[in-house]
């Protein structure tokens, strides 16, 4: 769509600040069918947009300049999921002015409030003007996507690398992308492997063509450990290097030269497969155009949430990762804990896992942001993970101590796609992006027990 064209339909045209309905979600969070694609769709009629953006009171500093068109932000894309939703706070505590995409499928608008104080209350505090904080509510895959990406961008001439000609091109204003909006499910991927598939793999393809059209090669890839498969059974920390994408040369400590081919092995469940789909994709991009700065960074285990309570793990849908149910039991709504396999071969027989505090991942994303500025090319990968492997019961204990209380435990059969041991060797990441962990696993712990106190208060 060029920017000329009269059959733009511009942004400023459907901004709203109101209530959305149930109904709207239905629409704007559909999946699109084979037949049905984000490019196939018919054009979107002005129902069809619900797009927040905050007033300026309510965003700026007294100091704050008001917005010239010049300004750079970073979109997040499902900014307002558990782990996107403290990325964005930590971008606005750094002082970015940040893009939220988000059709509200697995979060809540509420989320956008709490982000919005806690960030203004840090500003205030430490006398820096608020950086601007935009809020669509959009499914990423969509149409609408199109258009939010030309509203932050201008038609410039630039010479043609190849030819020396003058071509039109688009210059925009979003200086990086960070993609958080997959669906994370190991247990409901292996149910609905074609909802994973079309969103976590088809929906990456068609946005990677849009930000390719306006010029956006700064990419910020929310991968998993899961990509790991089986080798997290080996017992030994896991290396960047034990999954790549492509051919490389290393040399030993004889100085010889070896060849190491992609080699993937045991990927337990679609989820797992999606990941590891998403990161080849990115991988080829960025051999193809070496404009590409691509980070792909491997969670581990988030956990915890932002010390001040007011922030934490809310999934709309049943949650299945262990601290999100521990945190139902301590409120009452479920009436136990259920261990998936007491006879792993670890110390206490419960599967080992790297827990990292969430305020830890999400400063990972802006150290592989300021990476990928100054020093990023092609394709990379990180591990954002603690170094440190905890057990299932170990983490419970953690909790029970913050909580002052016993945690009921059903110990039952392992689930499909489980693997008894996964962590993180987090050398490449403290040695080239500047990053290590911060917290405990006890100070996850008190962090989260803070959260549920306070909602139980709320409600």
């Amino acid at each position: 769509m060029s920017s000329t064209s009269s059959s733009c339909v511009d942004l400023r045209d459907h901004v709203q600040d109101q209530d959305l309905s149930e109904e709207y979600l239905s629409s704007s969070s559909r999946d699109y069918s084979a037949g049905s694609s984000p490019l196939t769709t018919p054009a979107l009629s002005d129902e069809e947009f619900d797009f927040d953006v905050p007033s300026e009171d309510a965003l700026l500093a007294p100091t704050q300049a008001p917005a010239d068109g010049s300004e750079k932000y970073i979109m997040v894309i499902g900014g307002l999921g558990y782990i996107g939703s403290h990325t964005t706070l930590e971008l606005l505590r750094e002082g970015h002015n940040v893009i939220v995409v988000d059709n509200l499928s697995n979060s809540y608008k509420t989320v956008l409030k709490n982000v919005r104080m806690l960030a203004a209350h840090h500003c205030k505090v430490n006398n820096v003007p608020m950086p601007r904080l935009r809020f669509f509510r959009i499914d990423y895959r969509s149409k609408a996507m199109h258009v939010l990406l030309e509203r932050y961008s201008k038609l410039v001439m630039t010479v043609d690398a190849t030819s020396g000609k003058q071509v039109v091109s688009y210059q925009s204003r979003i200086a990086g992308v960070i993609h958080f909006a997959a669906y994370k499910s190991v247990v409901e991927s292996i149910q609905q492997p074609l909802r994973y598939y079309r969103n976590n793999v088809c929906g990456l393809v068609n946005l990677l063509q849009e930000l390719e059209r306006f010029n956006i090669r700064n990419f910020i890839f929310s991968s998993s450990a899961t990509v790991y498969g089986s080798k997290a059974n080996a017992g030994l920390p896991l290396k960047e290097e034990d999954l790549i994408h492509h051919q490389v040369k290393t040399q030993n400590e004889a100085g010889e030269t070896a060849i190491v081919e992609p080699t993937i092995e045991g990927l337990s469940c679609p989820y797992a497969r999606t990941k590891y789909f998403g990161e080849a994709i990115l991988a080829d991009v960025a051999e193809a155009d070496p404009d590409w700065r691509i980070v792909a960074l491997r969670y581990f285990n988030p956990v915890g949430c932002d010390p001040s309570g007011v922030l934490g793990e809310s999934p709309r849908g049943e949650p299945t990762n262990l601290f999100p149910v521990l945190t139902q039991v301590l409120k009452g709504d479920r009436s136990n804990l259920n261990v998936f396999g007491s006879d792993w071969p670890t110390r206490d027989g419960t599967a080992i896992r790297d827990f990292i505090h969430v305020l830890d991942v999400a400063r990972g994303h802006i150290a592989a942001l300021n990476w990928n500025s100054k020093k990023g090319n092609g394709f990379s990968t990180f591990n954002l993970g603690s170094g440190t492997g905890t057990t299932v019961l170990e983490a419970v204990r953690s909790l029970e101590q913050a909580a002052g209380r016993e945690i009921p435990l059903a110990l039952v059969d392992r689930r499909p796609g489980d693997v008894g041991m996964c962590v993180a060797s987090t050398e490449r990441a403290a040695k080239e992006l500047g990053w290590s962990t911060r917290e405990s696993i006890t100070k996850c712990a008190a962090d989260l027990w803070n959260y549920v106190s306070k909602v139980a208060l709320r409600s």
